[in-house]
């Protein structure tokens, strides 16, 4: 059988490229397609279609775009079986986690739609009136991560093509396949240079970030990429907005439901095996419960069942590359280094083909470890034990991460006063990595710059204009 011939999206075509990309089933750790690796030429002249489709574009209004999106939001539905097993044999999550992500992302698209951004006044009086307007920027770069390709680069397109901007996306080299599909399936619906989507490594990347033609990069990503991406983009003063990556504690306090708290927790902090970058990644437990805990958690980790996302009943797949699975193996192997540190469940990668890592629960660790000061990334969950409330709190803020954080007790008096005193973009109380596109979502410290979502989201996609209007005396 002859495989499947992946192309971008250029002025509303197809378009190879004479380099290829091999992309890795990370089940296997073996390459099972290839996908065209954009070149320059290709970069401007889907960046040329993308300005040259602007203006009519923009003067659709809110209105027509938002009939264009919710066309595309019912394809991506009628398209999720095809996109669904292509999805997790390039990114590695189970099958049911693929299906949910891309109709999360189909769902959501509508809804963000049905926010409006409207002008305000800003003074009147006899002599003068005063408008705030928000107008598209122009040409927006979306550049997605490898951990939810489809979530995230359909809600940053679609954010920017309901604010009024055209898009040049580009996904992650790991995982490029079903974004590729997804531009395929644009074409048949918006203007042609509406969208447009490459495929490339980091040199396109880099273009994008350099190229006078695009407006804004929105990027989300790693936080020592998204420096990159800033510093390039300073050049010539795109906007940017950074999703970067995070460190978020979550404080348990005693009084606890600790079975309930146990299997949120736990699903919050493995879910897509820990790639996701505002899961729970450091466990304050007070010492009343610490040990308790720790077995509710071993517990759900034991009966987990780790596998290729194609198997019936799996519930972590593999980490999605070798770079990855290579950081979270070398942090396991310092951790089981460490005297006096207990691994619960885990500790190591499974012998077999792939980057499998089970679910790891670490304790009786110290916070200047490795595990605890950096992000895994990965299936491992260090759990902390305090005594003090102010200490939880001092340390919990110890990082130079600031994405989301949360806190877990019965009682929400107490519970507000700690989240308050929490540095963080979002604040969770008895939940985490709850999120929707009606809410701004973005981090503070260097977790990222900006928000996405809401109209919020959709404003920074946009450019400021204050309107002064002197009346006729």
């Amino acid at each position: 059988m002859k495989p499947e011939a992946y192309t971008h999206t250029i002025n509303g075509a197809g378009e190879s490229s004479p380099g290829q990309i091999g992309v890795i089933d990370p089940s296997c750790g073996s390459v099972f397609a290839q996908c065209p690796d954009a070149s320059r030429e290709q970069l401007d002249r889907a960046v040329e279609a993308a300005r040259t489709s602007s203006g009519s574009w923009r003067r659709l209004g809110f209105d027509g775009r938002r009939a264009y999106l919710e066309k595309f939001a019912a394809a991506l539905r009628d398209n999720i079986e095809e996109l669904t097993p292509l999805l997790t044999q390039e990114q590695g999550k189970p099958l049911d986690q693929s299906r949910a992500e891309i109709l999360r992302a189909a769902e959501s698209t509508p809804r963000l739609c049905e926010l409006a951004v409207e002008d305000e006044v800003l003074k009147e009086t006899p002599a003068e009136r005063v408008e705030l307007r928000h107008r598209p920027l122009g040409v927006v770069g979306v550049i997605s991560p490898w951990n939810a390709p489809i979530g995230l680069a359909v809600l940053r397109m679609a954010q920017a093509l309901y604010a009024g901007n055209t898009v040049v996306a580009k996904p992650s080299p790991y995982t490029p396949l079903t974004t590729l599909k997804v531009g395929e399936i644009a074409r048949g619906i918006f203007p042609a240079g509406a969208v447009n989507v490459l495929a490339g490594g980091d040199d396109l990347g880099r273009w994008m970030t350099e190229h006078p033609g695009i407006d804004k990069i929105s990027f989300t990503g790693s936080v020592r990429t998204g420096k990159r991406v800033m510093a390039s983009a300073a050049a010539s003063l795109k906007r940017v907005t950074l999703e970067l990556g995070g460190n978020d504690p979550a404080i348990v306090l005693p009084d606890v439901d600790l079975k309930q708290a146990a299997q949120q927790i736990f699903w919050t902090a493995f879910r897509n095996s820990g790639q996701i970058c505002m899961a729970i990644k450091r466990l304050f437990v007070h010492e009343a419960i610490y040990e308790p805990m720790i077995e509710e958690l071993a517990a759900i980790a034991r009966r987990a069942k780790v596998g290729n996302g194609t198997e019936p009943g799996v519930d972590f797949g593999p980490l999605q590359n070798k770079m990855q699975f290579d950081i979270v193996s070398s942090l396991l192997a310092d951790t089981r280094a460490l005297p006096g540190v207990r691994i619960v469940t885990g500790g190591a990668p499974l012998d077999r083909p792939g980057y499998f890592v089970p679910p790891t629960i670490v304790a009786d660790i110290a916070d200047d470890t490795r595990l605890v000061r950096e992000e895994p990334f990965g299936p491992v969950l260090p759990v902390l034990k305090f005594s003090d409330v102010d200490d939880a709190i001092a340390r919990a803020n110890d990082t130079r991460y600031g994405l989301g954080a949360s806190v877990w007790s019965s009682d929400l008096d107490v519970a507000r006063d700690i989240a308050d005193r929490l540095e963080a973009g979002t604040t969770w109380i008895n939940c985490h990595l709850v999120s929707d596109v009606h809410t701004p979502f973005g981090g503070c410290k260097e977790s990222g710059l900006g928000r996405a979502n809401s109209l919020f989201g959709i404003k920074e996609d946009m450019e400021m204009n204050v309107l002064r209007i002197r009346k006729a005396a």
